[in-house]
């Protein structure tokens, strides 16, 4: 059996569509997520083969994430934070806290072990995400190492939307009306 993560057995090539319902895992002694994959009908997309979403969970009065150190080898995670703060501590040496619109990016390569927690003193919501990315096997053995980008881009996009007459589909819909965005600040 192909490992869990890692592996590339279960990588396709076409555009696979499918809804997939997540599972509710406990990870440490508070933190649940919902994970997406792996999944009992797909266990990778592309790369990608851990998907878990937290939150927003109020941990006013409770000591928030509290997952304790562990191990990881040839993957990459990603975490990603909208509200809270999470430590992120690992056996490079790293000691970094990661915060909403920032980004944490840890390498295992070989081998690396972590740990994830609220700090003592924590905002009352957490909630972000987390995805692992299998490395390729040429990059499997690299040296273990931990980034952090607290500067990410910001995107602001414009949208339009229309409605075609020609297409054929089984949902219903009101037409629909071209709009211009608000220019008030939000």
């Amino acid at each position: 059996m192909p490992a869990l993560c890692g592996g590339r057995g279960f990588v396709v090539a076409e555009p696979v569509r499918e809804l997939l319902s997540p599972r509710h895992v406990k990870l440490g002694e508070a933190t649940e997520v919902r994970r997406l994959l792996p999944n009992l009908g797909r266990r990778m997309v592309g790369a990608w083969c851990f998907v878990d979403h937290y939150g927003p969970d109020d941990i006013a009065d409770e000591p928030g994430m509290q997952v304790p150190p562990h191990p990881h080898m040839g993957l990459q995670t990603v975490s990603w934070l909208h509200e809270g703060e999470v430590l992120h501590r690992d056996s490079t040496g790293s000691l970094q806290t990661i915060r909403p619109r920032e980004l944490g990016l840890m390498t295992s390569g070989k081998a690396i072990s972590h740990s994830e927690e609220s700090p003592k003193e924590h905002a009352r919501l957490l909630h972000g995400a987390q995805l692992w990315v299998a490395l390729p096997d040429a990059h499997r053995h690299t040296e273990a190492h931990f980034e952090h980008h607290a500067d990410l881009p910001v995107v602001t996009a414009r949208a339009s939307a229309r409605s075609c007459s020609s297409a054929r589909s089984t949902a219903r819909s009101r037409p629909v009306r071209r709009t211009r965005p608000s220019s008030a600040p939000t």
